[in-house]
């Protein structure tokens, strides 16, 4: 004969209290296999399995008429569980939200005008993150020839959240969304490329580069980077070669066979200060949006590509 348990025994096997199980007997979900006759339930071990199920499915969200479904051979596990799957997650992605929050309130020890603002950034859809970033490049661009090209050029290394982001992400996308919304932010970026285009911008239209024009400088710059980060000195022949290719196609480009008159021009444009005031003003961004895009940290070397570059033609002079 099956052995039968009591519904004390049932209570301590499942971890469900004596009034649960009488409960879901009552609702006709799980019943009991057989009374005695003073009336007290016994279980069999398939209606304690049933009840083990009943208390995980409950645990995760299923209701009572999900689980009466269920165990009618009206939805299938696999269905219940894609359903509840779905719910989990969208709770997932609000709970992860709302830590992000609380967490930047607790380090920044924000004013409760603050915290309405992070939950409406975190809130975003991706839509309005794009549109946030995308106004954020055209207003600091704005008045220079090359704007439309410029913001269109960057738009690959603009922040994307994911679409499961983590709490570190979240994070990031907040400081990076209040940074580019803050006025003194935009104006000192606005005053850098102002000042950084402003001398192409004036030669007229003729110099706006074109797209060609600008791939063959990230070409150059990559092709310098890259020698910058493996040591090799700018007054290398590998240095010198890279740096004739460079001042012959910056000549061909302005339309001048004079190429010594284009390398004294290129020595005298330090790149310097702009790319260390560009590393200060700009640093922090560009760490936030790896963050947010779930990407290597930008690495910054000693000497960046555009000094390397500018060092090697000023070493061609010598």
């Amino acid at each position: 004969m099956e052995d039968l348990y009591s519904i004390g025994d049932v209570a301590r096997r499942t971890g469900l209290s004596v009034s649960a199980i009488r409960f879901y007997s009552d609702a006709g979900i799980i019943s009991p296999t057989d009374r005695t006759g003073a009336g007290y339930r016994h279980y069999d071990i398939r209606a304690v399995a049933g009840l083990e199920l009943v208390r995980t499915l409950r645990e995760l969200g299923a209701s009572l008429d999900d689980i009466r479904q269920l165990l009618t051979d009206q939805i299938t596990l696999p269905d219940l569980a894609t359903a509840h799957l779905a719910l989990v997650e969208r709770q997932l992605s609000r709970f992860q939200a709302r830590r992000a929050v609380l967490r930047t309130i607790v380090r920044q020890r924000s004013t409760t005008a603050q915290v309405s603002l992070m939950h409406k950034l975190v809130s975003m859809s991706d839509d309005e993150r794009v549109q946030l970033i995308e106004e954020f490049w055209t207003d600091v661009t704005a008045g220079l020839d090359v704007q439309g090209f410029f913001v269109d050029y960057l738009r690959p290394w603009w922040p994307a959240l994911p679409a499961e982001p983590t709490a570190e992400q979240l994070e990031a996308w907040i400081e990076l969304a209040d940074m580019v919304q803050d006025a003194e932010f935009r104006a000192a970026v606005r005053r850098f490329f102002a000042d950084t285009f402003a001398p192409a911008a004036a030669h007229g239209p003729a110099t706006t580069p074109t797209e060609d024009d600008v791939e063959q400088q990230v070409a150059f710059l990559t092709e310098a980077r890259a020698a910058a980060e493996a040591g090799v000195p700018v007054d290398s022949p590998r240095a010198r070669e890279l740096a004739g290719r460079w001042v012959a196609w910056m000549a061909a480009r302005a339309g001048d066979p004079n190429t010594a008159d284009i390398r004294r021009r290129l020595v005298d444009a330090d790149p310097g200060p702009p790319v260390a005031r560009h590393v200060e003003l700009l640093g922090r961004y560009t760490s936030l949006t790896a963050t947010v895009n779930g990407v290597p940290q930008p690495h910054t070397p000693d000497a960046p590509a555009s000094v390397w570059l500018h060092a090697a033609v000023a070493n061609t002079t010598k």
